[in-house]
């Protein structure tokens, strides 16, 4: 239904000082922080886990060398999903707007609203960490992820921890031990910690300060002064669970956005009703692969 002159009654008339809305200012997209910008041709994209060799045993003299194999494990899917909206104007709005910004003004009303969606969605891939589960059959954020070769790996602490110097150690700790799927270690490098809005002073203290934060020390901040993350953290506004904190890594299959469709917007004036509407399309998907891109807490 087109918005008309009942909608924007003081609109039509003069002397206003200012029109305003509540979200003035256009936010910048938290997605792109984390997430790889990669394009798509097809209707969803799979990727598939292969595993590879173990470890080279030592062959005895005049002994048959030792043989092994890999395989397919298992796989993850990004079915895009398409997010649209439009609005309408009626002709006698547009024409007794005094202030001839209704057009405009709804327009970017229009563009705010595509990036809420990839916002949400976006957001929604570390708010379902915890409990929604990923192409190895256990959440994201898990205790229990399988290996090709037996047994499991873990990227959450096993005990919850809010962000602090001490859980933030015992992650990295974490990271550098971690494995592949057939159990040797991997060179894995965290990148980022990713948190929500409660924790952006105490993530900026604890990785800034140069001493150890909260104590009584004149210790160093090992944490800092080794320089383990090359970004700034970020603040995942969108993110449900105040206590949950992520450390990103650079594992590869990581957080990937998916553009199927990129934005497509435009207007026109309907020939019946001299209406103007205007709409606005996006594919797209979103989502993670690889668990080792991620290792978090729920917090405590």
């Amino acid at each position: 239904m087109a918005m008309n002159r009942a909608s924007f009654p003081k609109s039509l008339e003069s002397g206003l000082n200012a029109v305003w809305m509540a979200s003035e200012k256009m936010y910048p997209k938290d997605w792109p922080k984390i997430f790889d910008a990669k394009n798509s041709t097809k209707p969803f994209e799979e990727q598939v886990l292969r595993a590879g060799l173990g470890i080279a045993p030592l062959k005895a003299e005049g002994q048959a060398i030792s043989e092994d194999e890999g395989g397919e494990f298992w796989s993850s899917r990004f079915v895009h999903v398409t997010a649209a909206l439009k609005f309408a104007l009626t002709q006698e709005a547009l024409e007794d707007n005094l202030y001839k910004d209704l057009g405009a003004t709804y327009t970017t009303e229009l563009m705010r609203a595509m990036n809420e969606t990839e916002e949400v969605l976006s957001a929604n891939v570390f708010n379902n960490a915890f409990t929604a589960n990923g192409g190895d059959g256990v959440p994201l954020i898990s205790t229990a992820h399988p290996l090709w070769g037996g047994g499991t790996y873990s990227n959450k602490l096993a005990t919850p921890a809010d962000l602090a110097e001490s859980s933030i150690e015992d992650m990295l700790v974490m990271i550098r031990t971690a494995v592949n799927d057939r159990g040797l270690p991997i060179a894995l490098n965290p990148t980022q910690l990713i948190h929500g809005p409660s924790n952006v002073f105490n993530a900026v203290r604890l990785l800034r300060s140069v001493q150890r934060v909260g104590t009584g020390n004149n210790d160093i901040n090992a944490i800092k002064s080794l320089g383990v993350f090359n970004a700034e953290p970020v603040t995942l506004r969108r993110l449900t669970d105040t206590d949950a904190w992520f450390i990103q890594t650079d594992a590869p299959m990581g957080f990937q956005f998916f553009t199927r469709k990129a934005l497509e917007k435009g207007g026109q004036e309907d020939f019946n009703t001299g209406n103007f509407e205007y709409k606005a399309r996006k594919r797209f998907s979103v989502g993670a692969t690889n668990p080792r891109a991620a290792f978090a807490s729920e917090g405590n």
